[in-house]
């Protein structure tokens, strides 16, 4: 044998170990991946909500303020804190109009509502905000904002 085909075999027999060590270590390389995740998780369960039957509304007394659930009708002996100044972002597209934020009541106290821009039903809706309007009896009562 001349020195030339011993190089070459010599050459073959480590490109053939090397292909073995290769294919190996890409075989453990898959055997350390993680599995495939089969949790599911279920979605957070409703928040309560209070069911009042319109026809016998409910009076409810909380921290020194009355609050009656008629339907739909909120009615509180605090007065509402002023409106919030609020920074508008960007329009997102010209079909949006700005809803600006409100005070309402949750959680046994008023909460900001922030404004936030929305697609209306209709190009020619009108947005009617929501209000508190002051009661004779000295309450403030909770009108819910709406598309006219």
């Amino acid at each position: 044998m001349n020195p030339p085909q011993s190089n070459i075999r010599h050459v073959l027999r480590q490109v053939a170990a090397l292909s073995v060590v290769s294919g190996g270590l890409a075989l453990l390389a898959g055997c350390t991946s993680a599995p495939e995740s089969h949790v599911v998780s279920a979605p957070p369960p409703p928040a309560p909500q209070l069911v009042v039957n319109p026809t016998q509304p409910t009076q409810v007394v909380v921290t020194g303020t009355t609050q009656t659930a008629a339907g739909n009708t909120i009615i509180v002996m605090q007065a509402p804190p002023a409106v919030q100044v609020e920074v508008m972002p960007a329009q997102p597209s010209s079909d949006h109009k700005w809803v600006p934020g409100f005070w309402t009541w949750r959680n046994e106290r008023y909460e900001w509502m922030a404004g936030h821009w929305e697609l209306p039903p209709n190009r020619s809706s009108v947005w009617m905000a929501p209000r508190w309007e002051r009661t004779s009896d000295g309450g403030y009562r909770f009108y819910e904002g709406f598309w006219n």
